[in-house]
């Protein structure tokens, strides 16, 4: 049985550990939960294992905002302390306090 537990947490800015991107968490898969033809398409040196967290994130970087799924070996806490501005961020979260935005939807 596979136990998996999430390092990051809704609400939390996050970067990529290569990519020039960063973004808020709004949900967790415990293990990869997207299409084979989207896997695939990651060049194969760089697959991460699908035994992982995947995170769904409201990203941005220098050009644009756009939804991002990133394993958890990908992704850094962001300290910067500068929140996010993905327009989306005020239909799913609350302030931005120490890092985090706060929860506004329904859980399941």
């Amino acid at each position: 049985m596979l136990q998996t537990r999430a390092k990051y947490n809704l609400g939390q800015v996050v970067r990529h550990r290569k990519h020039p991107f960063r973004g808020v968490i709004f949900d967790v898969d415990p293990e990869f939960s997207n299409t084979e033809e989207w896997y695939d398409a990651i060049p194969e040196e760089s697959r991460p294992e699908k035994d992982q967290p995947f995170y769904h994130l409201l990203a941005e970087n220098d050009q644009s905002y756009y939804v991002a799924y990133v394993s958890e070996q990908n992704l850094v806490a962001d300290y910067s302390g500068e929140p996010v501005t993905h327009p989306d961020l005020p239909e799913l979260f609350g302030h931005f306090e120490d890092g985090s935005y706060s929860v506004h939807f329904q859980l399941n």
